[in-house]
């Protein structure tokens, strides 16, 4: 398809979805008249219906008696090549990919799981490790008949995904990794918490529109529209994105950065072809990481790196970093 013609597409799809989202919202709350969606509301109730738009259903999987996992996944699988997406701290799988899923779900059955205390999904156990995470996102897949598939992870995400290509290498064909700071010694841990200037806690879970305000500044390269943001909308999203589950949040944050872990040591060798896509204004994560991350993986990993993006190349750059996805995981 045109590349213009499909991102005319994209556009129309979008604003079609925004259009028939407010109209069920006013419709829904009509008989309540006190009751006003704000703008946060109606921009997250747009970003659902354009994921089922895109093929997509939410579904909840219970990995335990206490884990529940819940996924935005494929509704008709059409036994394409299946990629599972894993968001990164900040949010829930729905807005980290809003970007990207109209593109890739035309390509991939697609799988993307909010983290544990993310979204849907949480846990009352207490492990807090990204290998943990892994294991209750593998054993979902398999409830949801996921056999073989790809992996997409960005950041965060990209640790959990790091773990799962380890841990079940037989069903994982393929592994893109974005911006992930996998493979960090303690010595880079400080300096990368030196260079943000506060505690890295305040920025992964905001906890009012400043902090929020910052991670944003910090983690998108061509962010001058983000100051345009109005504090009211800012707000609304941390009092109900990231309210829930702070305090499992954090800890969530100590272990990634949790000293003497050995992580640069100890870290296995994945088996499968790996991409390492990189934006060369990551302030987060620096470009060094990705080249040490090559080095460590061997042949079968190679790093892209893209232009005026910074750590969230998805939002930076979605077109390019799709295209990078499709001709790696289907060339």
């Amino acid at each position: 398809m045109d590349p213009k013609l499909d991102l005319l597409l994209r556009s129309f799809t979008f604003y079609i979805s925004s259009i028939l989202s407010i109209i069920r919202f006013f419709l829904a709350s009509f008989h309540r008249f006190k009751q006003i969606p704000s703008a946060f509301a109606l921009s997250d109730a747009c970003i659902s219906l354009y994921f089922r738009l895109c093929g997509l259903s939410p579904v909840s999987i219970d990995v335990d008696d206490t884990t529940t996992l819940h996924f935005w996944a494929t509704a008709a699988r059409n036994f394409r090549p299946s990629l599972v997406m894993i968001h990164g701290k900040c949010g829930d799988s729905r807005w980290q990919f809003m970007y990207q899923v109209g593109h890739l779900s035309r390509r991939f059955d697609l799988y993307i799981p909010d983290l544990l205390f993310f979204g849907k999904s949480y846990t009352a156990r207490k492990e807090r490790s990204e290998v943990f995470q892994a294991e209750c996102l593998a054993e979902g897949l398999r409830r949801l008949g996921v056999d073989r598939f790809s992996i997409y992870g960005i950041s965060y995400g990209g640790y959990v995904g790091y773990h799962l290509a380890d841990m079940i290498p037989d069903r994982v064909d393929k592994v893109v990794l974005m911006s992930t700071g996998v493979g960090c010694n303690d010595d880079q841990k400080d300096e990368l918490v030196a260079k943000l200037g506060r505690d890295p806690k305040l920025l992964l879970v905001p906890r009012t529109t400043d902090d929020l305000r910052q991670l944003m500044l910090k983690s998108v390269y061509r962010s001058g529209y983000m100051k345009l943001i109005p504090d009211s909308f800012l707000q609304d999203y941390v009092n109900v994105r990231e309210i829930g589950h702070k305090k499992e949040k954090m800890e969530l944050v100590d272990h990634l950065l949790a000293k003497s872990s050995g992580a640069g040591r100890s870290l296995p060798v994945l088996t499968q072809e790996t991409l390492l896509i990189w934006g060369n204004k990551d302030y987060v994560f620096p470009m060094n990481l990705a080249y040490q991350l090559q080095r460590h993986l061997g042949s079968k990993a190679r790093v892209a790196i893209v232009k005026e993006a910074g750590h969230a190349v998805n939002m930076d750059a979605p077109d390019e970093v799709n295209r990078l996805i499709i001709s790696f995981i289907l060339g």
